[in-house]
């Protein structure tokens, strides 16, 4: 029987902003971004469990105090190898299958995760994805094994933060499966990561907008949002291009 275990690595180091998981998307209520993420994930049908990755360190033990809120397990290991992480969150809930998201991308297009895990399963693939969406906003379920074969056969790169590379850098030894992007999401000239000071005020904005429909806020809606506010994609546009060239690592 497969089970899909959502597996969330989580660190407050950061050269840029510290703490990215723990900004708040809503000040006044402390709602934040990983709040918002395991609040969303809770509605995604195919996800059994959601267990965070901590990163090791006295900076991230805060983490744990978040997971009990939460109700969700942890497993604590290194801090720059956040595949395993991953693995050991998988392992930890005895899953078969990871649905990952970053943790400092609130908004992701939720409607297809269905769809992503049926393929994912029919096509018995090693790594399912839904690309070329907003930076931030895609899906990838990636089996345990793969994770593993990545890891054993990967470098430290590989290891990284950057989960996937190793499967997509390696298209001969994997099963690749890929869902078809709705032309009105097809936008990967919009940003909804968190990663600069400037990112946080824009998904802040976007959630203040649409709390009422948090945590399941439509991709659409908040695309609509950014393109009658092009104030707000000003904010962020000097850190597209780099977003874009690491998007589907």
């Amino acid at each position: 029987m497969r089970k899909l275990v959502a597996c969330l690595a989580c660190r407050n180091q950061s050269s840029r902003l510290y703490g990215k998981p723990l900004q708040h998307l809503d000040i006044n209520d402390r709602v934040t971004i990983l709040d918002y993420i395991i609040a969303a994930v809770r509605t995604f049908s195919p996800v059994s469990e959601i267990v965070l990755g901590i990163s090791e360190g006295k900076e991230n033990e805060i983490f744990k105090s978040i997971a009990k809120k939460n109700k969700v397990d942890f497993i604590v290991g290194d801090e720059e190898d956040v595949l395993q992480r991953l693995i050991q969150c998988c392992e930890k809930a005895n899953g078969t299958d990871i649905f990952r998201m970053t943790t400092e991308s609130p908004f992701n297009y939720f409607e297809a995760v269905d769809l992503a895990w049926d393929k994912h399963l029919t096509e018995n693939n090693d790594l399912t994805v839904l690309d070329h969406v907003p930076d931030g906003a895609g899906i990838e379920i990636i089996k345990l094994d793969a994770y593993k074969r990545s890891w054993q056969d990967g470098e430290s790169k590989h290891r990284s933060e950057l989960c996937s590379l190793y499967i997509r850098e390696n298209k001969r030894f994997f099963k690749m499966g890929y869902l078809d992007t709705p032309e009105d999401i097809c936008r990967p000239d919009i940003r909804l990561t968190v990663d600069y000071p400037e990112d946080l005020v824009l998904c802040r904005a976007i959630y203040q907008k649409f709390k009422k429909l948090a945590p399941r806020i439509p991709l659409k809606k908040i695309i609509d949002f950014l393109d009658a506010n092009p104030q707000l994609q000003a904010l962020v546009a000097p850190y597209v291009e780099d977003g874009l060239t690491s998007m589907y690592l």
